[in-house]
């Protein structure tokens, strides 16, 4: 949890954050342009939940992609093993055909 800190002025006019203990006395009192940059260094856990969830979704996204390209491949390879079985059977076709025809000549 974080501490609650007290804006206070120093006689110079700088801005300071007063930290205090649970009697209320002060326990840490330190200039506002210090203490601001402390804060913005630090991630808070919402902040790092976030960056994890954006990892996710990227990594997710990516991977479906990935599978979409594999997906469109092999559509492709058995379209063109599919023209190719269809090619074979013709000439299998034509084929057999002749040797029927030379049987059947043969046979006359």
């Amino acid at each position: 949890m974080a501490t609650k800190r007290t804006v206070l002025r120093s006689k110079a006019g700088k801005k300071l954050y007063a930290v205090r203990n649970a009697d209320g006395t002060f326990k840490d009192i330190q200039d506002y342009a210090r203490a601001q940059k402390q804060d913005m260094a630090r991630t808070s856990k919402a902040e790092t939940e976030k960056k994890k969830k954006a990892a996710v979704k990227k990594a997710v996204k990516k991977a479906v992609k990935k599978v979409a390209a594999k997906k469109t491949a092999v559509k492709k390879a058995v379209k063109k093993a599919v023209k190719k079985a269809a090619a074979k059977k013709g000439a299998v076709k034509k084929a057999v055909k002749k040797v029927a025809a030379k049987k059947a000549a043969k046979k006359k």
